[in-house]
């Protein structure tokens, strides 16, 4: 699984799988993510590449990963705007990623060598 996660930039080489773990704490308390939904959107000039949703980890605990497959990642090298979003139960939606309001979340596919099979 190779990626990385800096700020407001996921990381992800083409074609390539990646888990992005999620982990939302109020507080030192986690947040009980019961009846909860991820997704992650990946745009490019607001056209919609792909979307991803969130699986189930340890809901109670406030833990939920998005996992993105090979043939999500298997884009155009370059950077594309994303976000991940969290609906709760009660409806609320909430953008986890980026944290900074002021900002819009990168998506960067770095250039592969090895040719999966």
């Amino acid at each position: 699984m190779s990626g990385e996660i800096k700020y407001n930039v996921i990381s992800v080489r083409q074609g390539d799988s990646f888990i992005i773990n999620i982990e939302l704490k109020n507080g030192c308390k986690p947040v009980n993510l019961e009846g909860a939904e991820l997704r992650m959107d990946v745009r490019k000039n607001k056209n919609l590449i792909f979307s991803a949703v969130g699986v189930k980890v340890d809901v109670e605990k406030g833990k939920m990963a998005i996992v993105l497959t090979p043939e999500q990642t298997n884009n155009e090298v370059g950077e594309y705007d994303c976000d991940i979003q969290l609906t709760t139960a009660d409806g609320s939606i909430n953008t986890i990623y980026p944290a900074n309001v002021n900002q819009i979340g990168t998506f960067r596919i770095t250039e592969q060598v090895t040719q999966g099979v």
